[in-house]
């Protein structure tokens, strides 16, 4: 090195890195345990089943060995796998087990009587093995001695593998298998019935100038107060087998696809109305200005710049229903009969087989498509651009009566066939007896004398919507203000970012599912959480984590970084910034995520139906139970009562909201 390159590397200033001020260490410190939040009820359990999936159970015969005493003296040791080769008790089918599964080795001693003064010897080849005596666990290598009474409750417990067994288990059985194709089938097709349904409705209310476009509107989201189990409800009183509409259908069953389709078109419907409407709303005038200067046809304009300006909504859109749809449970699970899809499956190898290592791989198999779809949706929001620039000029329909009064009765068609199916709820949820005493009477409401845990499990609803929606916006709003507002730890925030995006890509079946795997773990130390009301308010805010977050983030984007700046200019802490400025500037949004977080509480099934204990049974799964137990119009009634206060809490939300815009918002106003 010469001499000058010396002198310049001598006199190079060394790299100054900013100093992490006090508030930057205790962001990061409230980052760190919300990620450890995340980590602890998202990802740890998805582990968890996953690893569980990949677990197999079989009991190994050649493990025990055993000998008898008929009165002669003790004879020779025999391997159980060798008695079983000799006398063919049991078929390796049989041998497969779960992780709880239990054998008696009765089947080997055909001439055994528990009355008979036979003794018998049973041992543990390997250390590995073990049997029940009872429920007494037996380990250790020694000789244990018994008599016949005493032997016939001897239990071989399985011994834990890992492989690809129960994956290969799972595609070789068609009946399962096939619930792949049922499932896509019925997602690909109510998805291509909603998405035009919707786009039609949006279109009619942004293009139209027709009247009562705020009360379509409203209607239009009432479906998002119900839980999805409802409209399966309301579709067997309309087209069941004692419907009052059953001839509509010319001899076919609605027990099936159809039921599932017409019911998940009916949930959907909302959410894809939003995204569309929204895309439609930031189209550009001056483009249709250009097409009527050229007279292009209206049917050629609509091709050529409504549907092009709204492809990304469509897209977008097209993908959330698919989501919905393809991991939803409740309405299958009442309208599907036997048609299977994967999320019913997840619940009968769950509940009914009590095969969890099964219900594990169903689970992955539906975690599949849900991400992919998600994962296709994010990437097209990214290529998403602009429609809108500082010279656009917002669209505004032009008055035409034709086309006014064809949108409108487009819009009632809409409005009836939603209201139509609440309506039927409701109706059936008065009736005494159907269809056989149709007199008006509130025996339906009388829960306490039915199965599914009675008015307590309304009451336990409410108090898990209401801890759900005030644990959870703290939770969801805090992480989103650290990660926007946080300096540096760029990674950090990246990863804290996936965190709370994943959420929204994992179905609520999977995600209960994996809180049993973990939380029931007796070596877990969060252990005593599992059977609580605790769990259900951490799995609800777990589980609707990202839209919050998305919300959040784009109030908090809103705000000018300024603040920050003035704030630690004036050593202000930055508790005091959040508590004074960020949160009066953004109350109207964390209302927003209050009321969604509530709403979702009170309507999921799927994420709670494997969490609650007896003493915490929720409104949405009663619906469930009354229905499996064959009282479908009581179901109805508790539909209808968390229909009701839905519509409370959105009401009482919309007189907050406005009261806290006058409040804190007139800043935005000019004058």
């Amino acid at each position: 090195m010469s001499q000058a390159a010396k002198a310049s590397a001598v006199h190079m200033p060394a790299r100054v890195r900013p100093k992490i001020s006090r508030d930057d260490w205790l962001m990061r410190l409230f980052m760190g345990l919300i990620a450890i939040y995340l980590a602890v009820t998202l990802v740890l359990p998805l582990y968890a089943m996953l690893s569980k999936s990949f677990s197999t159970y079989r009991i190994d015969l050649a493990a025990y060995a055993v000998q008898v005493d008929t009165g002669e003296g003790w004879g020779p040791e025999t391997n159980l796998a060798a008695l079983n080769a000799e006398r063919g008790a049991f078929k390796p089918a049989d041998l497969a087990a779960s992780s709880d599964s239990r054998l008696s080795p009765l089947a080997l001693f055909p001439d055994f009587s528990f009355r008979s003064p036979t003794k018998y010897r049973l041992k543990n080849v390997t250390s590995a093995s073990v049997f029940l005596f009872g429920s007494e666990l037996v380990s250790g290598t020694d000789w244990h001695e018994y008599s016949s009474n005493d032997f016939r409750r001897i239990s071989l417990r399985p011994v834990a593998s890992t492989g690809l067994e129960n994956y290969a288990r799972y595609f070789s059985t068609p009946s399962l298998f096939y619930s792949i194709y049922n499932s896509i089938f019925i997602a690909t097709i109510s998805t291509v019935i909603t998405v035009l349904i919707a786009f039609g409705f949006a279109y009619a209310l942004s293009r139209s100038c027709m009247r009562m476009k705020g009360v379509f509107r409203l209607i239009a989201m009432v479906p998002i107060l119900v839980p999805s189990l409802l409209p399966g409800i309301a579709l067997v009183y309309l087209f069941g087998n004692q419907g009052v509409l059953k001839g509509l259908l010319f001899g076919h069953s609605i027990y099936g696809p159809i039921g599932i389709v017409i019911g998940s078109v009916f949930f959907t419907l909302p959410h894809a109305f939003i995204i569309i409407q929204t895309a439609l709303s930031i189209s550009d005038a001056r483009l249709y200005e250009a097409a009527a200067s050229l007279r292009t046809s209206k049917w050629k304009t609509f091709w050529t710049v409504t549907v092009p300006g709204a492809r990304y909504g469509l897209i977008s859109a097209a993908f959330v229903v698919f989501n919905l749809v393809i991991t939803d449970f409740g309405l299958p699970k009442v309208i599907g009969g036997q048609y299977n899809v994967l999320a019913v499956d997840i619940y009968k190898q769950v509940i009914g087989q009590q095969n969890f290592e099964m219900g594990a791989v169903v689970s992955v198999v539906l975690l599949v498509p849900a991400l992919l779809a998600f994962t296709i949706d994010r990437i097209v929001q990214r290529r998403q651009v602009a429609l809108l620039s500082a010279r656009s000029v917002a669209y505004q329909p032009t008055p035409n009566r034709t086309f006014d009064t064809a949108c409108f009765f487009y819009c009632v068609l809409v409005a009836i066939f939603i209201l139509g199916l609440l309506g039927m709820c409701q109706y059936a949820a008065l009736i005494k007896f159907w269809p056989y005493n149709l007199s008006l009477s509130l025996t339906n409401y009388n829960f306490d004398v039915m199965d599914g845990g009675g008015w307590a499990s309304y009451w336990n609803s409410i108090k898990l919507a209401l801890w759900t929606a005030g644990i959870g916006t703290c939770i969801i709003f805090s992480g989103a203000y650290i990660v926007e507002k946080m300096n540096g730890a760029n990674t950090a925030r990246g990863l804290f970012q996936l965190f709370a995006m994943m959420p929204m890509a994992i179905p609520g079946m999977v995600l209960g599912l994996a809180y049993i795997f973990f939380f029931n773990a007796p070596s877990n130390p969060l252990h005593f959480l599992y059977g609580t009301l605790a769990i259900l308010v951490i799995c609800t805010i777990t589980h609707f984590y990202t839209v919050g977050h998305l919300t959040a983030l784009t109030a908090l984007k809103q705000m000018d970084p300024e603040f920050e700046a003035v704030s630690a200019s004036l050593k202000q802490p930055v508790w005091r910034l959040f508590s004074r400025v960020t949160v009066p500037v953004c109350l109207p949004a964390i209302l927003d995520i209050s009321i969604y977080i509530f709403v979702n509480a009170m309507t999921t099934v799927s994420a709670v139906v494997f969490l609650y204990s007896p003493d915490t049974t929720l409104a949405s799964v009663a619906v469930l139970n009354m229905d499996d137990a064959g009282d479908i119009a009581p179901a109805a009634a508790m539909g209808m009562m968390i229909f009701y206060t839905n519509a409370t809490a959105r009401i009482i939300h919309l007189i907050l909201s406005r009261g806290v815009v006058r409040r804190t918002q007139a800043w935005r106003v000019r004058t």
